[in-house]
């Protein structure tokens, strides 16, 4: 793992290139909420520098591989970020029961975002905060 954009994407070299991975299942905080910036430090935190392995299930309208991340212990990035309270199971694009589990979990013990009254999901933080054109 080579590089951390933000708490639910990765940068990875495999075979002399480098990968773009989306977190499979998750949305984690933008960086403009609270606890995105939370979010990226704990998957820098978590994969930084390790040897991660990834399995796919295909690519998104970006050109970014999405998929599951496994720890060099075991653990599965995609849902250490749920359970910590740093990332939303992704309804809409996934159909995993464990990060729904781990979800009402956090919920349940007020985990990370979990602990503000009415935290945003950041699919509609993204359509009130549409991003302006670079110049």
């Amino acid at each position: 793992m080579i590089g951390v954009p933000d708490g639910d994407s990765l940068v990875v070299r495999a075979d002399s290139r480098q990968y773009r991975v989306r977190l499979e299942g998750i949305d984690c905080p933008e960086f403009g909420q609270a606890f995105g910036k939370e979010a990226k430090q704990f998957t820098r935190a978590t994969a930084w520098g390790k040897s991660v392995l990834i399995t796919s299930h295909g690519t998104d309208q970006y050109d970014r591989v999405v998929g599951y991340v496994r720890l060099p212990d075991g653990r599965v990035l995609n849902a250490a970020l749920i359970r910590s309270g740093l990332a939303w199971w992704y309804r809409r694009h996934s159909q995993d029961r464990e990060f729904e589990r781990l979800e009402a979990e956090a919920r349940a013990e007020h985990r990370g975002l979990w602990s503000r009254q009415n935290p945003q999901p950041p699919w509609r933080w993204r359509r009130e905060h549409p991003r302006q054109p670079t110049r």
